[in-house]
């Protein structure tokens, strides 16, 4: 049965979705220890069914794995999902700068025109669809002028192949930059309880400009769950391994924020992830948190935190909770 989730506004390109999003990186198997195709198109269904409409995604999340995954979920589904999907990281050109290496494939950062043209073809292809909702460039690429850039993505607005203009991982100099070549309408950054950063650089220019701001990693790869055992080791790929954000102490200092913030968790019926979800939303400038599921049950729970409503006085608690228990946090 689907929820009451907030919907909110995609900057200024008619375009609306839920606060809550669901992210696919983890979908894509890569960097996350492999993927389990069932479960992953369970958690994406189950999603939708809740009234998750925002559905992130990108060619770069194992190759177009996570792409072909969430096409074969929204198969018969398309509209009542806002696609967002991005371009910039290729392994078929050879253009732009070298950035990483994945499964033995050499990834480029490159947002010249052909490379983008040839992009959106392909995860169309992979989506199964006509068009994209929300088109992000992916990371930036210092050998492509953002006004060429930017006017690639505009005459395929103009064409119908997408809706919304976004761009992921930028500086305020390149965000100003995007804003003076033509219509920005989102930006896609690293946000958390402990990654505050655009606080001060780029939310102050979003909020000016009535850009939208997608908040990823929005609960810290999965340690602001409040589920993770201090004793639990990771394995294979899994970027988490040897991350100094999941240091036994950084575990604990997680534990004792959920113990100090249970009281307002029991007030809302909610679990840690959903109050660290609603404290997301809440704040100035987060307009979308986008937030990763591997099956139906973590997607349900993700859906549970777009209805909750946290009053001035528990986000203070929560804010005074945060200062106590998560600083100084490990890198």
């Amino acid at each position: 049965m689907s929820s009451q989730q907030i919907q909110r506004p995609i900057g200024n390109s008619g375009v609306t979705a839920s606060a809550v999003g669901l992210g696919t990186w983890a979908i894509g198997g890569w960097m996350w220890g492999g993927t389990d195709e069932q479960a992953s198109i369970s958690a994406i269904e189950a999603s939708i069914d809740a009234g998750i409409s925002l559905v992130d995604t990108a060619p770069a999340y194992g190759l177009g794995r996570s792409e072909e995954i969430v096409g074969k979920a929204i198969k018969g589904k398309r509209d009542r999902v806002v696609i967002a999907t991005k371009c910039g990281l290729n392994w078929h050109s050879g253009k732009g700068n070298h950035f990483f290496d994945q499964d033995g494939k050499p990834v480029h950062r490159y947002l010249g025109a052909d490379g983008i043209a040839y992009e959106l073809e392909q995860s169309l292809r992979r989506l199964g669809t006509d068009h994209i909702d929300l088109y992000i460039t992916h990371w930036q690429d210092p050998t492509t002028p953002i006004a060429e850039t930017m006017a690639t993505l505009e005459k395929l607005k103009a064409a119908g192949k997408i809706r919304a203009i976004g761009a992921s991982n930028v500086s305020a100099e390149d965000l100003e930059h995007y804003i003076a070549a033509g219509q920005i309408d989102a930006i896609q950054e690293r946000y958390s309880m402990i990654d505050r950063e655009i606080e001060g650089s780029l939310l102050p220019i979003t909020r000016r400009n009535d850009i939208a701001t997608l908040s990823y990693s929005s609960l810290a790869l999965g340690l602001l769950t409040g589920a993770i055992d201090p004793a639990r080791e990771f394995s294979g790929d899994d970027q988490r391994k040897d991350n100094p954000r999941f240091s036994t102490g950084n575990r604990q200092r997680v534990a004792r924020l959920k113990q100090a913030i249970a009281p307002i968790a029991s007030q809302h019926q909610a679990s840690m992830a959903q109050i660290v979800i609603a404290w997301t939303l809440a704040q100035p400038g987060i307009t979308f948190a986008l937030c990763g599921a591997r099956n139906a049950e973590q997607s349900l729970d993700n859906a549970r935190a777009g209805e909750i409503g946290l009053d001035a006085a528990e986000l203070a608690a929560i804010d005074a909770a945060i200062s106590a228990h998560l600083t100084p946090m490990d890198a």
